[in-house]
């Protein structure tokens, strides 16, 4: 019988019943039991112990929504999140090539360059990005994943010219009628899939490294939030092979990937090696901090009115929605705006009506809902839908908020102490790779809610740290409906846990984004340690 005593710490279970206990028990990777820790050393005197040493145990955190293969995908791509301009850029991407070795045929891929930051205020163009390879087809990714740049030879090999059409949900930049390299939303995502696949020894090499950034803050439960046949079948490989060491939970492009659902019952919605399919996935508009998000209000300073734009028609989405309750899977719509909050809503009380009991035990998610009115949160709570807030918009893109939405609206970004208030089930996310998956940075972000430049940005939403984590534990585990395994430490549940340097309940708030993860365990087994590469999982363990 393997047994694990968790000792000499601080404890937060998350559980109500038994919030503080002095030790805990693990038997065969479950919580056995809660308790004193002179009784339970004198019970169980052959547990192997672990020595907290004054650090603090946690459940581990879950990941509500996020990006795997796509965060995988970054780790061998330029790194543009730290180029103050244009021509930073050009030579990010100059040395990538050159130290690389690539050849003239070789793509090159970039990600993270944001407008907002760089001191054009604007989007790089292909005349740009020429400049750093006239032969090598480039293309760049915008921080938030919802635009971005090809040079003239990327343009070429996807076939973007004058008379080409802008796709529905989406527009091509031009300059006097010509494409200038811009792509948004639709446009890059349909334009960029001409990209060259990996090859599976690269890709296995990226989903290590990015499983391993999850593993580092303390995630042992991480989401695949718009699968396709590409990364599907990556991570069927992956988990077949036995290399996924996180639980992984994908959700379908709803559009063109249903049918994988069907292909593969031995993972819908029940996990094999550490996978399964969660439900579908649908996007409704894009970033307010692109412009993007379809708002029910001009933005700040708007030409003609401008307010953004959905992605589909009202009635392509009640076909979505009708879909999903006919397969009685969870549906999760990613809306920033308050405009793709109403049309979402819309739908699903319009095709709920025809599926009354697969409505009410869904638990659809509202991905983001940055701008989901009062009246909006209301109607949430009746339809049983949880709100994913990516609560630090409010750090990374706040002052660009106040500029776009101007004060009362950038107040509201990620209203969670209003969906508290209205009883809707929230959870937090940061949507890696458009952030880094940092739990504790977002508890923070939760109960601080102040910007880069040091405004507070809804004093009113702000919630407790207490309150924060239950939006990466008992309310993750309760939207992946798992809430019976995971999310505390209460007996009978997976013995998931972190192991942190300080209490995020007791620091000064402003010293929560600065604890460290020391150890991550899944299942009572040590996956990441901040002190080993290769931590031991025999013998007793010293949390040093």
């Amino acid at each position: 019988m393997n047994r694990t005593l968790y000792i000499n710490g601080e404890i937060i279970t998350m559980d109500p019943a038994c919030f503080q206990p002095e030790a805990v028990l693990v038997e065969e990777g479950v919580v056995k039991q809660l308790g004193r820790k002179e009784s339970l050393l004198k019970r169980y005197p052959g547990a192997r112990l672990f020595d907290l040493q004054g650090n603090v145990l946690a459940p581990a955190f879950l990941d509500s929504h996020s990006h795997l293969t796509m965060l995988a995908t970054t780790l061998e791509s330029v790194s543009l999140s730290d180029a103050g301009n244009f021509k930073e850029i050009v030579e990010k991407i100059r040395a990538f090539r050159r130290d690389r070795g690539l050849s003239d045929r070789d793509w090159i891929c970039g990600f993270g360059y944001d407008h907002n930051f760089l001191e054009e205020k604007q989007h790089p163009t292909r005349e740009i990005l020429d400049q750093a390879s006239l032969v090598n087809p480039i293309v760049i990714s915008h921080a938030s994943g919802h635009m971005g740049v090809m040079n003239s030879a990327a343009l070429q090999a996807a076939g973007i010219g004058k008379d080409t059409p802008d796709p529905d949900g989406g527009v091509i930049g031009r300059t006097k009628g010509v494409p200038n390299g811009y792509l948004e939303e639709a446009a890059f995502t349909h334009y960029s899939s001409v990209l060259p696949a990996p090859s599976r020894e690269q890709s296995r090499r990226r989903m290590a490294k990015a499983q391993r950034i999850y593993l580092e803050h303390g995630i042992t439960t991480v989401q695949d939030g718009y699968t396709k046949k590409e990364q599907w079948e990556l991570l069927k490989d992956m988990a077949e092979s036995g290399e996924l060491l996180v639980d992984t939970v994908c959700y379908l492009d709803l559009k063109d990937n249903r049918n994988i659902a069907r292909e593969n019952p031995a993972y819908f919605k029940s996990y094999h090696n550490r996978l399964k399919i969660g439900g579908y996935k649908i996007f409704l508009d894009g970033s307010p901090q692109g412009r993007t998000a379809w708002l029910s209000e001009p933005y700040e300073n708007a030409r003609d009115g401008y307010r953004g734009y959905g992605t589909y028609q009202n009635d392509q989405v009640r076909r979505f929605v009708r879909a999903a309750l006919e397969d009685r899977t969870q549906l999760l719509a990613h809306c920033n705006g308050d405009a793709a909050a109403n049309q979402l809503l819309d739908a699903w009380k319009a095709e709920a009506a025809s599926f009354p009991q697969a409505a009410q035990s869904l638990r659809p998610v509202m991905i983001h809902a940055q701008l989901v009115r009062r009246e909006q949160l209301k109607q949430m709570a009746k339809l049983g839908m949880i709100a994913s807030f990516f609560v630090s918009h409010t750090y990374y893109w706040g002052d660009v908020h106040l500029q776009n939405l101007g004060p009362d609206r950038a107040s509201r970004i990620s209203p969670a102490r209003s969906a508290m208030e209205e009883g809707v089930i929230y959870t937090f996310h940061q949507d890696s790779p458009v952030a880094p998956p940092d739990m504790l940075h977002t508890v923070w972000c939760a109960a601080v809610r102040t910007t880069k430049n040091g405004a507070v940005l809804g004093e009113q939403e702000r919630i407790t740290p207490l309150e924060a984590l239950r939006g990466v534990t008992v309310n993750a585990a309760y939207q992946y409906f798992e809430e019976e395994r995971k999310g505390s430490i209460t007996p009978g549940k997976l013995a998931d846990l972190v192991v942190l340097d300080r209490n995020p309940l007791t620091v000064a708030f402003n010293q929560i984004k600065e604890i460290e993860v020391l150890y991550t365990i899944k299942e009572d087994r040590v996956v990441y340690s901040k002190h080993s590469p290769f931590p031991a999982n025999e013998g007793d363990v010293r949390a040093e």
